[in-house]
Order: structure tokens, then C-alpha cells, then sequence
């Protein structure tokens, strides 16, 4: 299913758990492997002025220091890096956004795997922000063109097998899209897929049980009419109920399955049509015990062999949007 796989890091001496998982990805796949590595730039202008990744004091870059960089993370790594299958290991300079996309294009690479956010935050004194991922992660997610897995631990081989997927929906193309990717990971692993759905509850009390109990209905309707194409043949269990903020849903579903994968599509700003990973996205990311993978649209699934692909033109019509307040098949909505 994976060919070749690119993994960015920014640690040299320290181990990184998405490099870690993308190694023993690889190797499970027999994939290709590329580590990248982006030196720290000391100026916003000259790219090639960098820190030492020892001293932290600046140095122009030299073909000599690169060696030292090299070797110290092929020392870090140690046999993850001589493993079965192509590796190599890129270092280079540049905005590091930037060299993950490039390289990702030259390579084609079919899975682009990175963490949540700087793992040298600390040695920075950077102060993450609760529910935020990095820049970095927010600009490859909005301009990928293949799935981007998002690893914030470190995680158990035996887990990298994917036995149990949630899978977010949300009823948007992109959600499609992340449950075409789904379905496509579970004939591989053998997996049962877990599509999950939150019902938005209105912060009102007018809403009461009757009106819960008809939206589930109504909605649970919807979303089996909505995934079940795609779903044919494949073992799969629906989880749904309401909440308020889709992020913590998500988790707590993924939690009470023991999940080994969340699933989740991003974004797009109508207007400019850009690509982003939306709150629930970042939230998930930041926060999942488990790695997760996010899918924008139905390019990002091209180079896969075997894979069903929405049709954005054929569901242009589709009411994709979410009501409340439901009126029961051919009667009155409840008082």
C-alpha cells in the first residue's frame, strides 16, 4: 500500500517517536524510507546561517558540518537506517514547510509522517498552545497531495498493525475521502472500521429527549445511506451519539475501542479554496495516544493502487450539511 514513505524530523541526538514509527512502518511494508532532516536557521533571511545542533551557536553551513549532522544521526538511529528496503537520509536548509513538500513531490512519496508539533519546543522555550499543532504540520496538511499520518507517542509495533480504525465523519468531501482511505487500510490489515459521528447538541433547553432521540434517527439514517457504497464487504461497526465538541468525542470513541488509528479528513475555506486541518484536526492530533492520519481530497489518493475515489463532480448536489430539529418520517416534529 506504501511505497515510499517520508518522515521530517528537527531532533539530531535524541531518538523522535514519528521517525521511530515511520522505521518499523516501513519495514512492515517492505516501503522505501526517507528521513529528512531541516537544520535550524539562526535568520529569517539567510536560510544557510544555522545553530549548531550541539552548541547552538551560529555557523555558516559547510559540507563538513552536514557530515557531522549526518553522522550523528545515523549514530542516533542506529540499524533503523541499514533496515530491509531503501533509505536515506536527506539534511538539508530552507523553511522546513517547504523542504517536506519538495522533497515529498521528488520522491512521490505516497505517506508523509510527522509529529504535532516542534520537538525541541522545549529547548526553545517555546510555549505550546493547548490544542494547537505547529506551522509546520498546518502547512503540509493544507497543501499535501498524499496522506499525512501525525504521530505524537510512540507506538507499539503490534499497534502499527491497525486492527481497530475510527474513522471521523462529518459528512464533508474530505470525510469521504478519509473513509475511502479507511476502507482501503482495513483490507490491507484485516481491521474493523469504527465511522463515527457526533450529534451537534444546541445549547438550549428547549431541546429535550424527543428532539435527541429523532435527530439520532434521522442522522443515523444519513450517515449509513452515506458511507455504506464504500463500506460493502468490509467489517464495520457505527458509533454515534451527541456532544458539543467533536474533538473530545473523537477521542473518547477512540478510547473505549482501544482504537490503534483515528482517520479524520480536513477542511477547505470555501473562497480560496485552500486546504486546512480545522480545529477538530488539531485538537485530535495534538492530544490521540494513537497516530492519526489525515486526508484532504481525492487527489491525495491518486497514487493508490486499488483505492475507491469520490467523485466530487457526481455529489456536487449532495446535502452534505447537518439539521437539527428533525421532523419524523411523515409525521410532526415533537413538542
Amino acid at each position: 500500500m506504501f511505497k515510499n514513505i517520508l518522515v521530517a524530523t528537527d531532533m539530531v541526538t535524541r531518538v523522535d517517536a514519528p521517525v521511530l514509527t515511520a522505521i518499523d512502518l516501513a519495514a512492515q511494508y517492505g516501503a522505501g524510507l526517507n528521513i529528512l532532516h531541516v537544520l535550524e536557521s539562526a535568520s529569517t533571511e539567510d536560510r544557510d546561517l544555522v545553530k549548531h545542533f550541539k552548541s547552538n551557536g551560529e555557523l555558516q553551513v559547510s559540507n563538513g558540518y552536514l557530515e557531522k549532522v549526518r553522522h550523528a544521526m545515523v549514530k542516533t538511529y542506529g540499524t533503523g537506517l541499514t533496515g530491509p528496503g531503501k533509505r536515506e537520509l536527506h539534511i538539508t536548509t530552507g523553511y522546513p514547510w517547504e523542504e517536506i513538500l519538495g522533497l515529498g513531490r521528488k520522491i512521490d512519496a505516497d505517506l508523509i509522517i510527522l509529529g504535532p508539533h516542534s520537538g525541541k519546543a522545549e529547548e526553545k522555550g517555546v510555549i505550546r498552545v493547548a490544542g494547537k499543532i505547529g506551522s509546520t504540520v498546518q502547512a503540509v496538511v493544507g497543501q499535501q497531495d498524499c496522506p499525512v499520518m501525525i504521530v505524537n507517542n510512540p507506538v507499539q509495533k503490534e499497534k502499527l498493525k491497525f486492527r481497530k480504525i475510527v474513522v471521523g465523519v462529518d459528512f464533508s468531501m474530505a470525510c469521504e475521502c478519509a473513509l475511502c482511505f479507511s476502507v482501503k487500510l482495513s483490507q490491507n490489515f484485516h481491521s474493523i472500521l469504527y465511522p463515527f459521528f457526533m450529534l451537534p447538541i444546541p445549547p438550549y433547553p428547549k431541546y429535550g429527549r424527543s428532539d435527541y432521540e429523532t435527530d439520532m434517527d434521522v442522522l443515523k439514517q444519513k450517515l449509513e445511506e452515506f458511507c455504506h457504497t464504500y463500506l460493502d464487504g468490509t467489517e464495520h461497526e457505527y458509533r454515534m451519539w451527541g456532544g458539543v465538541l467533536p474533538h473530545e468525542e473523537v477521542l473518547k470513541c477512540a478510547e473505549k475501542i482501544d482504537a490503534d488509528l483515528i482517520i479524520l479528513g480536513s477542511h477547505t475555506r470555501e473562497r480560496s479554496g485552500k486546504w486546512y486541518g480545522g480545529s477538530v484536526v488539531e485538537r485530535v492530533s495534538f492530544r490521540a495516544n494513537c497516530p492519526v492520519f489525515v486526508v484532504n481530497d481525492p487527489k491525495a489518493l491518486q497514487k493508490m493502487q486499488g483505492i475507491r475515489i469520490p467523485d466530487s463532480s457526481e455529489k456536487e448536489g449532495m446535502n452534505r450539511s447537518i439539521h437539527l430539529f428533525n421532523r419524523p418520517p411523515g409525521g410532526k416534529k415533537e413538542k
